[in-house]
This record gives structure tokens, C-alpha cells and sequence, in this order.
């Protein structure tokens, strides 16, 4: 029985470990996102034609979209490992399972926001390069 408290332990540190590096992950996406939105807001992205200021204000929507997002699961992964306290003092199985299904849905969220806004950030390099050459010509 003693053994078995343990594994659990183990597993919950674990799932605590993932849960830190996920916060750890979003608060740099944070980070990102204000950068990017400073970029898009400076002078140098000015766009001179209508379908580049096109483009920026659907980048700057997608920004604010990614910064909600972001927000919201930072949010909900903090309370989550706030409840990760309570079980490693109770270790009840049943809360136990409920955690760690919990934990996978987190797992698929964090990724897909991770992800969504890796293709951003390709999208907005894209696009400064294009307004940047653009810019280097005149």
C-alpha cells in the first residue's frame, strides 16, 4: 500500500514538473506577443499599399486573439497545479485519475496554443521581410 502512495506521488510530480514548464512556456509566449505587437505598432510597419495594411490588422487581431488565449490558459493551468497540492496531500485515486485526465486535456490545449502561434510568428516574419525589402528598395 505504502509503494503504491508513492508511484502515485511520483506520477503526480511529474505531471507538477510538466504543469511548471507549461507556465514557464506561455509566460514567454507572453513576452512574445507584446514584442510583436510593439513591432507592428512602430513606424516601420507603416504599409503603404491597402493590402499590407490589410494583412497588419489581421496580424494585430490574430495577436490579440493569441494574447487571450494565452491569458486564459495561463489562468487555468495555475489553478490546475494549485489543485495538484491537495492531491498529493490526499492521494486519492479517484481524484488522482480525474487530475491526470484533466492534465491530458491541458496537455493538448497548451500544445495547439503553442503551435498556433509558432505559425504566427512564421506569418509576421514573413510579412516584415516583405515590408522590410520593401522599404530597403526605396
Amino acid at each position: 500500500m505504502e509503494k503504491q502512495l508513492v508511484l502515485r506521488k511520483m506520477g503526480i510530480e511529474a505531471l507538477h514538473q510538466e504543469s511548471k514548464k507549461w507556465i514557464s512556456h506561455l509566460f514567454f509566449m507572453a513576452d512574445e506577443i507584446v514584442f510583436f505587437d510593439n513591432l507592428l505598432d512602430s513606424y516601420v510597419f507603416e504599409p503603404d499599399t491597402p493590402i499590407l495594411f490589410e494583412d497588419l490588422q489581421k496580424f494585430q487581431g490574430r495577436l490579440m486573439q493569441s494574447k487571450e488565449r494565452c491569458s486564459k490558459i495561463i489562468g487555468e493551468i495555475v489553478e490546475h497545479e494549485n489543485k495538484l497540492g491537495g492531491l498529493i496531500e490526499i492521494l486519492n485515486s479517484t481524484l488522482d485519475q480525474a487530475y491526470q485526465t484533466k492534465h491530458q486535456q491541458y496537455r493538448k490545449e497548451v500544445e495547439d496554443c503553442l503551435d498556433d502561434f509558432r505559425r504566427l510568428k512564421s506569418n509576421l516574419y514573413v510579412y516584415a521581410a516583405a515590408i522590410l525589402k520593401k522599404r530597403h528598395k526605396k
